[in-house]
């Protein structure tokens, strides 16, 4: 009996292994519905392994045209291991209430082709689970629209910058470059 019993525990943890790999962290392992479809996408299956860019948006706010830089931002590293996730969020009153409106911003006005996601909190108890995990691992909590979370390819380190550091920023550059090559 006990030779089953290890035997079990054996083979049990070696097909859980291959499971446990697929993982991702607290960040990338969620489920989050795409802007304006009912269509959800698995954070883990579609990012694990790039360096993700994180950011909280709005369609009715002043800095609404850094859209502009975030697209080339994506553009330019996306084939490096880049990828930016938009959440549009009503947090700071500054986005609508029509997720249609919202995409029509995002889509038509900005041309964005990075992932957007449907609009959520991104701040108190009711923030979505990806800016809750962001906030637990930075201890900053988006004090208005795009903030952003530079998160590395593992998920071990995260970087937040405040709404005024513009996509193009040359630290942010820096940053994002270093997490690109691995370091």
């Amino acid at each position: 009996m006990k030779q089953l019993l290890s035997a079990m525990a054996i083979i049990t943890s070696v097909l859980a292994a291959p499971a446990m790999a697929n993982q991702c962290g607290e960040i990338l392992g969620h489920s989050m519905q795409q802007l304006n479809t009912r269509e959800s996408v698995d954070l883990c299956d579609s990012f694990k392994g790039k360096t993700v860019l994180v950011v909280n948006t709005a369609s009715k706010c002043g800095f609404t045209p850094q859209f502009d830089a975030l697209e080339a931002l994506y553009q330019k590293y996306q084939d490096k291991g880049l990828v930016v996730l938009g959440f549009p969020s009503d947090s700071f009153k500054q986005e609508y209430d029509d997720a249609g409106k919202t995409a029509e911003v995002c889509y038509l006005t900005y041309g964005v082709k990075f992932p957007m996601f449907a609009s959520s909190k991104v701040t108190g108890d009711d923030a979505n689970p990806v800016f809750k995990a962001l906030i637990a691992k930075t201890g900053e909590t988006p004090s208005w629209n795009f903030n952003k979370y530079l998160v590395s390819s593992d998920e071990q380190t995260v970087k937040h910058f405040g709404s005024r550091t513009k996509p193009d920023d040359k630290e942010f550059i820096a940053e994002l470059e270093s997490m690109l090559a691995g370091k």
